[in-house]
């Protein structure tokens, strides 16, 4: 399967956000709904991208080969790089190191407008989750939910998309 310009740099998004969701997409992609992304993931990137268990979406082996071929993506490396949100971002400058305590959302919204920003309560949830599904943060179960750097700092190289 030949892909266009266009499909190559979406698959190229889909290597580097995954796992992902489709609204992640929908906002990369600029497109006005989840099922746009739904149709363009099927018809222009099908035999590329799977739902994994928790129907996250995923690039195959082919994929992120092609794209890095093409030089879209670079090769893996011994630290961990993660493409972010600009708010995913802040809420990796503000979480706790996994030798810390983890922290509530509430706290981690509190910490992030001490830096300046001041993001709604559910905007912080939704990265902290997308952040989790990453294997970046590690959620620990309390009373309420919590959260910690599953990685070292140092093994993170955090590269913020628009």
């Amino acid at each position: 399967m030949t892909l266009s310009d266009e499909a190559l740099e979406r698959l190229a998004d889909v290597v580097v956000l995954q796992p992902t969701k489709n609204a992640e997409l929908q906002d990369q992609w600029d497109l006005e709904s989840g099922s746009e992304v739904h149709q363009v993931l099927e018809s222009d990137l099908g035999e590329y991208y799977y739902r994994d268990e928790d129907s996250l979406i995923r690039a195959t082996p082919e994929a992120a080969e092609l794209v890095e071929r093409e030089g879209l993506v670079e090769g893996g490396t011994d630290e961990q790089t993660v493409h972010v949100s600009t708010l995913q971002c802040r809420v990796l400058d503000v979480i706790a190191s996994p030798d810390e305590e983890p922290q509530s959302v509430v706290s981690v919204l509190q910490d992030v407008r001490e830096t300046g920003e001041d993001p709604p309560v559910d905007e912080v949830r939704s990265a902290l989750g997308s952040l989790t599904d990453k294997g970046i943060l590690e959620r620990v179960r309390t009373t309420v939910p919590t959260y910690r750097l599953a990685v070292e700092r140092e093994e993170l190289t955090v590269q913020e998309h628009e």
